[in-house]
């Protein structure tokens, strides 16, 4: 577990260098093209100051955004009480609870780290769950905290939006930027577009592998805790035969949910945020027979 820990910890260093490289280096293809060497830092720095502005208003965002309504002991004793024994159990601070007012059979952990963390289920998943497959999922979302991959992905998501977005700029300036591009070389405009092109793509493709293994990490986090892998196992066919689409989707948040909350069709299975659920049943099976 706490190598878990210190690898995600040294993962979001690494994340951070890795996207920091992809940002300054169309920063350095701004500042060619445009002939401004100080294009670079100012990149570097509105990215920076927008990741970060991501990292702390993520959670509050992504609470709004799925519609979240917190909750005390007295609104859901039943939720409450399984977030409260397990953080006890694990020695962690309790984190806000809250419902999502959804029939869809879902759940997310976000937050900077464990004394900033919020964990949510819905209402479909709230009443489809027995008290074992609910106690599995909330020792999952937890997992996800106790093991900092909620910083990691709110740092991930920060700065692959900070790349679509200076990257939506760079092509807007690069059709409309006037005769500051004329005496740029054909071959340095092309390799330009295309860099603006990929760089996006590139950086999802990073977030998409981070969060894939996230869900494994938490999922054996959370078979570990419960010391039952069958019950989130359970719990992820009783979704798979129901379904985890919300009704209010937003592709932002989608990585931090249990399962994926958006409707699937061949490029959303592609770009997924999740690994397939038959794959992690089939893991936590495995995990069942060693234990």
């Amino acid at each position: 577990m706490y190598s878990a820990i210190a690898a995600n910890k040294r993962n979001t260093v690494i994340i951070m260098a890795a996207f920091l490289v992809i940002i300054g280096g169309l920063g350095w293809l701004a500042s060619v093209i445009y002939g401004n060497s100080s294009i670079t830092l100012i990149v570097v720095a509105i990215a920076a100051i927008y990741a970060l502005i991501q990292y702390f208003a993520a959670a509050k965002i992504a609470i709004a955004v799925s519609g979240g309504k917190e909750i005390t002991k007295s609104d859901n004793p039943r939720l409450w009480r399984t977030v409260e024994n397990l953080s006890i159990a694990t020695g962690m601070p309790m984190p806000r609870v809250f419902i999502i007012d959804d029939p869809a059979l879902n759940a997310f952990a976000t937050g900077r780290d464990p004394k900033h963390a919020v964990v949510a289920a819905t209402s479909g998943i709230l009443e489809a769950l027995d008290d074992t497959e609910l106690e599995a999922v909330m020792a999952h979302e937890l997992g996800h905290v106790r093991n900092y991959d909620i910083r990691v992905s709110m740092i991930t998501f920060g700065l692959v939006s900070a790349i679509g977005m200076l990257c939506d700029f760079f092509l807007h300036m690069m059709w409309f930027g006037g005769d500051d591009r004329d005496n740029v070389p054909p071959q340095v405009m092309i390799f330009g577009i295309v860099a603006i092109i990929l760089a996006p793509i590139v950086a999802t493709l990073v977030q998409l592998a981070v969060s894939r293994q996230r869900e494994y990490l938490a999922d054996s986090t959370g078979a570990m805790t419960t010391r039952y892998p069958e019950g989130l196992a359970r719990a992820l066919e009783k979704i798979q035969q129901q379904g985890a689409t919300l009704q209010r989707q937003n592709g932002s948040t989608a990585h931090l949910f249990f399962a994926n909350p958006l409707k699937a069709n061949f490029l959303g299975r592609l770009f997924s945020t999740h690994p397939p659920i038959e794959d992690r049943i089939a893991r936590l099976r495995n995990m069942t027979d060693k234990m």
